[in-house]
């Protein structure tokens, strides 16, 4: 498996975060431009965000998360997750996930 993918939990149900919008950015010279995005699907996973081996660069997810809580009826505190991470030359996958609260979230590097 080759590019970039992500899985968000919700850890405040104990379940897979559906619907969450998903932005992956990477950094140019002018700054942040848009990769490509997508939505969490039923289990909370995006494998279709970049299929390719990504190029050596700083990246970044933007994860919608005040949408997310606000079609649950929830009040959260972080209105959206930004999660930035390095790209090294030899590495063709990275899986980045988020465990998603109201009130915090945590990631790691994936596999």
């Amino acid at each position: 498996m080759t590019g970039i993918t992500t899985h968000v939990l919700d850890t405040s149900t104990g379940r897979p975060a559906a619907g969450v919008h998903v932005l992956l950015q990477g950094l140019s010279g002018s700054g942040w431009e848009s990769v490509e995005q997508g939505t969490t699907d039923s289990d909370g996973r995006l494998k279709t965000l970049m299929t390719d081996a990504p190029h050596p660069g700083a990246y970044r997810l933007v994860f919608d998360t005040r949408n997310y809580f606000e079609a649950r009826g929830v009040t959260g505190f972080y209105p959206e997750v930004i999660i930035t991470f390095e790209v090294t030359a030899g590495e063709g996958h990275y899986h980045v996930p988020l465990l998603l609260s109201p009130f915090g979230y945590t990631t790691y590097r994936g596999s």
